[in-house]
């Protein structure tokens, strides 16, 4: 909660006499939006971390999706749905013609956050990576970031990542998805300074067994900057990356860097 909506409820709890457990009953349920028996909308996050609550679409009911993102719009202005099948796009785009839907990221947002941050520097190894990586691109947009796409970099050419280095060196963040082996993100990690998210995708054969193949590589990663998320987790490496350029003062980037050595 705000000040605002504090100072709402003390007024209230004044003028209908409330005892001090009715007051704080009244505070622990002012940022919870019920919506029967299906959800319960945390209301209050953007206050307590910075952005609002995401919409899971998967596994959900056409009708449950748009009540929810109607409710988070509602308070918000804003609001992003994941893993968004197109039944559900299409009934989204209905009520939110201005919305956008992204069908190979499977995500629909609407607006952007107020918050600003990056660049962020999303990097797919190969074609088959890209649903993953849309999904953090749309994910840090959404979230505020300055945010931009290189495709199809993998290992099996290294020159072609090189061929990125100055858009790499520029990002406050960097996410890397990947499948097959999973060795890019160790690469692009030793070429930049700031942190790498590593996203296992489940593109792969036999023994790359549906992406824990990646994952451990991932894991075992010896680029000391190079972290890692679940497999086929686009949305939480952008989300990730987008609050990791957040927290990055401006001062830390190698131009701002270099300014102040020409200054001195």
């Amino acid at each position: 909660m705000d000040w605002q909506q504090v100072a709402r409820l003390i007024e209230q709890a004044q003028q209908q006499g409330w005892s001090w457990s009715q007051f704080l009953a009244q505070v622990a349920t002012a940022g919870v939006a019920s919506l029967g028996e299906d959800a319960q909308l945390d209301l209050d996050r953007p206050v307590r971390c910075g952005w609002p609550e995401v919409v899971f679409a998967q596994g959900k009911t056409v009708q449950q999706v748009c009540e929810i993102f109607s409710r988070l719009v509602n308070q918000h202005g804003t609001a992003l749905a994941t893993r968004v099948s197109p039944q559900q796009a299409q009934e989204l785009h209905k009520r939110f013609p201005q919305g956008e839907y992204h069908a190979p990221g499977r995500t629909f947002r609407l607006g952007r956050c107020e918050v600003r941050c990056g660049p962020i520097v999303v990097v797919a190894a190969g074609t088959a990576d890209l649903p993953v990586a849309y999904e953090a691109l749309q994910t840090a947009l959404w979230m505020g970031a300055s945010a931009q796409l290189i495709a199809d970099v993998g290992v099996a050419g290294p020159q072609r990542i090189v061929a990125h280095l100055p858009q790499l060196l520029q990002a406050q963040a960097v996410v890397v998805a990947a499948g097959m082996e999973g060795a890019l993100p160790s690469v692009v990690g030793g070429l930049v300074r700031v942190p790498v998210v590593a996203v296992p995708t489940s593109v792969g054969y036999g023994v790359h067994l549906a992406g824990w193949a990646p994952l451990l590589t991932m894991l075992n990663s010896c680029a000391p900057n190079v972290c890692v998320v679940n497999i086929d987790a686009g949305f939480k490496a952008g989300y990730l990356a987008a609050m990791i350029a957040r927290q990055t003062p401006s001062c830390n980037s190698p131009s701002s860097a270099a300014s102040k050595e020409n200054t001195q």
